[in-house]
């Protein structure tokens, strides 16, 4: 299937799908309301320096990949929509956790902390996102529709990069750091109720299965995709450390709709290459734009580029992670992609504190410079690898 077009069934917004999927975005905002508040406060407040602040936000990564081993194991062995519910709640323990530290006991936290708080957060919500994208979400629908869900599904969690930081901001700026961690414990919290709401029927484990297993989890096959999808995400994470503005991320969102009006009309019928190269291009445009011409304008024209980039890339890898894998590996193709992109978000934003927080230029530089390397690495590898390697 080398379409362009991934149809739409309105069949398939029934009442489940809506609270999955909305339960999806609320799981994703809950992070994404610390990126733009939280190392801001890390440094103000807790005195951390910018090389730990950059650590802390990006050990998040390596925690997305602490209990994906475990997936298969978990949802095969008990209740698979229990486990999801679990692991928010250990999301909502990490919350409540630094917000007592830091709020109600007032303490200047110790580097070590963060970072164990950060990387139990990581894992609670890789295996929590793990467990509701390759199995709840799809269980919701029909056979023949799981891959419009998957594709649908996925934009609820994207629109949470501009939803979240904008809940982030405002509550940090008109409130304090408390309200942001009381705005992502919220938000968790709303994701536990909308799963409850959902009947999902018990099923027969299968007879044979490892406590310690890939599936559900990585698909090595893949790799040219995944490593090509992280540096993008890098590229992107390195962006959200500039300090954003609430204004800036609102019109990433308006490039969110702009990019699915794209996909269904200027390249229903193009070929499969040019999304990609498209979008990568567009966020290169938006590199320079920031870099060369730091005009008041520039930040309405540039969100609004990033936010069609980021839609059009994203949404074509998420695809190809499909196509690439075989019927049975669906679910671990989705939490693949869902490790790739998020994991290099959490490096981005590290990397970005860590080694570029006083020199502006030098990040737009090296993020210009990734970008252009994950496009030649696209357009002359990654893409020709696809074709010989994909199954649908």
């Amino acid at each position: 299937m080398n379409s362009q077009n991934t149809p739409v069934h309105v069949r398939l917004w029934h009442r489940d799908f809506w609270l999955m999927s909305i339960a999806n975005m609320m799981l994703a905002m809950s992070v994404y309301i610390l990126v733009p508040s939280m190392p801001i406060w890390l440094m103000e407040t807790e005195k951390f320096t910018q090389v730990e602040v950059g650590l802390s936000m990006g050990v998040f990564a390596l925690g997305l990949f602490l209990l994906g081993p475990f997936c298969s194991w978990l949802v095969q062995r008990f209740r698979r929509n229990r486990i999801c519910i679990y692991s928010i709640v250990g999301m909502i323990g990490c919350y409540s956790l630094l917000y007592y530290s830091q709020g109600v006991h007032n303490d200047l936290l110790e580097f070590g902390t963060i970072l164990l708080q950060r990387f139990l957060l990581g894992a609670t919500f890789g295996l929590a996102q793990m467990v509701l994208l390759s199995t709840l979400i799809i269980d919701t629908c029909e056979s023949d529709k799981r891959t419009e869900a998957n594709h649908s599904a996925a934009w609820f969690s994207r629109f949470s990069m501009s939803l979240g930081p904008i809940v982030g901001i405002i509550m940090f700026y008109y409130k304090n750091f408390d309200a942001v961690l009381l705005s992502s414990l919220s938000c968790a919290a709303i994701a536990i109720i909308l799963i409850l709401t959902v009947n999902f029927p018990f099923r027969t484990p299968s007879d044979t299965y490892h406590i310690f297993s890939l599936d559900r989890f990585f698909l090595p096959s893949s790799m040219p995709l995944f490593l090509n999808l992280l540096l993008i995400g890098i590229v992107v994470g390195m962006l959200m450390s500039l300090g954003l503005s609430d204004r800036f991320y609102a019109v990433i969102m308006v490039g969110f709709l702009m990019a699915l009006l794209a996909q269904r009309f200027m390249f229903r019928d193009a070929e499969l290459k040019s999304e990609i190269v498209t979008g990568l291009i567009l966020l290169l445009a938006v590199l320079v734009m920031i870099y060369t011409r730091p005009l008041p304008i520039i930040w309405y024209i540039a969100p609004m580029l990033l936010g069609m980039s980021i839609g059009i890339i994203c949404s074509r890898f998420l695809l190809f992670f499909v196509k690439l894998s075989r019927h049975c590996k669906r679910g671990t193709s989705q939490s693949m992609y869902f490790l790739g992109w998020e994991s290099g978000i959490a490096l981005g934003v590290g990397i970005g504190y860590a080694l570029f927080m006083n020199d502006v230029n030098s990040l737009l530089v090296v993020s210009m410079v990734l970008t252009a390397v994950a496009l030649l690495m696209y357009n002359y590898y990654t893409h020709n690898w696809f074709l010989k390697h994909k199954n649908r």
